[in-house]
């Protein structure tokens, strides 16, 4: 049976005492937060009735090592950390957030395939991705290009610290614990958003690109648009446009621009998925009626031939 690590939650209830003991007794995983980081940087934990400690070596997959640096323990401080019960000794509980990355580690490493799609938290931001935890705290990249196929100058255009996100695996290695992830593929085909619209209507979108033969407006993460440049805009304005035609054959759409409304809002929009569990063999954004050109995602192997 599939056994799953959930991301660390963004809150979380003190766990009471008798369930800190039944954890040492049965493994189950707790969630708490971590209250300090003392000066030999092992975790302080918040525990009902209890002390809860989790050992330096013992805060992180890979600190042991030096795979892993400090700021992975210091930044902890103040936010839940998953952890499996060690031992009690009296009134204080030795506890291991190593130990249960260890296990979601495996568990994602043996149990699941490229294709299928995991629950995942995004918890910061680089100019290159949004980095997301993938179960207890391990953290895996998703790269800015896999997204959305809507190109994007900041992850920070698309996704926010705290959200909680689906994401396709697109690569494990066994060997160095690595895995790969997508996001662009659950935000549906060409065909799919363009159906939300049609010819004749005016919407809004955001420019995503000012080239010198057009502007580029995003109509939703997965589809954009080629407007002629009527006055001036720039990446980031939210614009109304009018739809002037929708083209599968050449994977097109064609907007005039209407006005300039403003400023894209600080916080991205929620996403809608249009798959959001199960298995992708394969993913085709482009239409089929396109032979020009063709976007597509292989996850499970081709057949020999």
């Amino acid at each position: 049976m599939m056994q799953t690590f959930a991301p660390e939650c963004l809150e979380c209830a003190i766990p009471r005492r008798d369930d800190v003991f039944s954890a040492a007794q049965d493994g189950t995983i707790l969630q708490s937060t971590a209250m300090r980081c003392d000066i030999r940087h092992n975790l302080l934990v918040a525990l009902d009735g209890l002390t809860g400690i989790i050992p330096r070596e013992e805060c992180a997959l890979g600190i042991d090592t030096g795979q892993t640096r400090e700021i992975a323990i210091l930044s902890r401080v103040g936010k839940p950390v998953c952890f499996r019960v060690q031992r009690i000794e009296g009134d204080t509980a030795y506890l291991s957030r190593r130990s249960a990355q260890q296990d979601a580690l495996q568990a994602l490493l043996t149990e699941h395939r490229p294709g299928d799609i995991i629950p995942v938290r995004v918890t910061h931001l680089e100019p290159f991705g949004a980095f997301v935890d993938v179960g207890c705290g391990l953290v895996s990249l998703i790269g800015i290009e896999n997204l959305s196929v809507s190109r994007i100058f900041h992850p920070s255009d698309r996704v926010r610290v705290g959200q909680l996100l689906r994401a396709v695996i697109s690569g494990l290695d066994a060997q160095s614990g690595r895995i790969s992830l997508t996001h662009r593929e659950l935000l549906g085909t060409w065909e799919q958003n363009a159906a939300l619209f049609c010819p004749g209507e005016t919407v809004c979108g955001t420019v995503r690109s000012v080239e010198e033969y057009g502007v580029f407006v995003e109509l939703t993460p997965n589809l954009s648009g080629l407007a002629e440049q009527r006055f001036s805009v720039s990446p980031g304005d939210t614009v109304s446009c009018y739809i002037k035609s929708i083209l599968p054959e050449r994977m097109k759409i064609k907007l005039n621009l209407i006005d300039r409304i403003g400023r894209a809002p600080e916080l991205p929009p929620p996403l809608s998925y249009f798959i959001e569990s199960g298995h992708l063999p394969f993913w085709q954004y482009s239409p089929e009626a396109c032979t020009t050109r063709r976007i597509r995602t292989q996850f499970d192997p081709l057949p020999a031939e």
